[in-house]
């Protein structure tokens, strides 16, 4: 997936298309040490990217700690198809919440919904995921 295509977040820009994975989730995703995602929904999308992209590192690294798996495992041939983003609500500076619905196709060809309703926190400046209620 070359960094010029679109996000797989579906982030447009002013024009209406889709802003290229290096301009959007990218910088977060490929520079976690870097980059840290601005607000909670930024980290969302750039978590919905990681799970596209099979990239377990970012995953993990954007846990909260207290919530974070020892592993991040992915369904083989499964196919992301797209993310809407409902709400983003600014609880506080250190807390937000992100309401989304992700679709996918599982490998057996049926489509799933995945709506949650995600908590985010911020530590030392930086935004995690800590975790969610499916709607």
């Amino acid at each position: 997936m070359a960094d010029v295509a679109a996000c797989p977040c579906g982030r447009l820009d002013a024009a209406g298309r889709g802003l290229p994975y290096a301009d959007c989730c990218g910088r977060y995703v490929d520079d976690f040490d870097g980059t840290p995602a601005p607000d909670a929904e930024a980290l969302m999308r750039s978590r919905y990217t990681a799970f596209v992209r099979e990239r377990a590192d970012y995953l993990l690294a954007t846990w909260q700690t207290s919530k974070r798996p020892s592993r991040v495992s992915f369904d083989a041939g499964a196919k992301w198809l797209g993310l809407e983003v409902r709400k983003h609500r600014v609880i506080d500076d250190g807390h937000a919440e992100v309401e989304f619905v992700a679709r996918l196709r599982e490998p057996s060809g049926r489509a799933v919904r995945l709506h949650e309703r995600s908590r985010f926190v911020r530590e030392d400046g930086r935004w995690y995921y800590v975790d969610g209620d499916h709607q």
